[in-house]
């Protein structure tokens, strides 16, 4: 841990705060929306209110450690000696990540089959990418962390593969009126989850000293909103529009 400014501090609290209280509000919004939607898709919203509870609980263990770990001293932020712990972001994204795309499979509603295989097989990728990530992650030796990220890129490339190859005939398969709402989804899991590997690299590529601190620390926050909130609110308007369009069936 390095010394940082207390306006680096403020800035990474301040991230925090604000993740915090977008996944609560997140979290209230997705659980009783549930009745706003047919019964089919209530199980995507539960999981996306899940996705962003584990994330509330989560991050208010790393405002907590961010906390303990610096105390302000002739005007710097020195460490405290109390390590901040990144293993709450791993632990986090262990949980969520497979949530993630299972949430996206299962309000495209496929048949029982199609959805069992295409989860599983996409939520074992995404938790093996994290199990990956973390050896790097804790690693400052430069080659040890650029190991562990190109390994992790291997199931990242082939979840994006099948997001966009995989999928392209279950979601030619949807609703005319939903069609670009999950095709939507389906780009902004692509791009939110494209911030992780390049923030992952930010203390490779120059970035040292409290500066590496701040723009992981933000960076990774950032896309923890956009990654499980944002795409969460997309979940919910698919599940809305598909239930408005199903029921106009009828």
């Amino acid at each position: 841990m390095d010394s940082i400014s207390p306006g680096q501090f403020s800035l990474v609290y301040n991230a925090f705060s604000f993740a915090i209280a977008v996944m609560g509000a997140a979290t209230v919004f997705f659980f009783l929306s549930r009745s706003q939607v047919a019964s089919s898709y209530r199980t995507a919203l539960t999981v996306t209110g899940l996705v962003t509870l584990v994330a509330l609980y989560h991050y208010l263990r790393i405002f907590n450690s961010w906390e303990a770990a610096y105390s302000l001293a002739d005007g710097v932020m020195k460490p405290t000696g109390a390590k901040f712990n990144d293993a709450y972001r791993y632990v986090d994204w262990l949980l969520t990540v497979p949530l993630l795309l299972i949430e996206l499979i299962l309000v495209m509603r496929l048949s029982g089959a199609e959805t069992r295989a295409k989860a599983t097989k996409l939520g074992l990728l995404a938790a093996l990418m994290v199990l990956l990530g973390y050896p790097g992650e804790i690693s400052a030796d430069l080659s040890t962390r650029w190991l562990w990220w190109g390994l992790a890129m291997i199931p990242f490339v082939i979840i994006v593969y099948d997001l966009f190859v995989g999928l392209r005939n279950s979601i030619a398969s949807q609703p005319p009126g939903a069609r670009g709402l999950v095709s939507a989804a389906r780009w902004l899991t692509v791009v939110s989850w494209l911030f992780y590997p390049i923030v992952f690299v930010f203390p490779m590529i120059g970035f040292t000293g409290g500066a590496a601190t701040i723009a992981v620390q933000v960076g990774y926050t950032v896309a923890d909103v956009v990654a499980k909130a944002v795409f969460g609110v997309l979940i919910f308007l698919i599940a809305s529009r598909k239930t408005e369009i199903e029921a106009s069936l009828r």
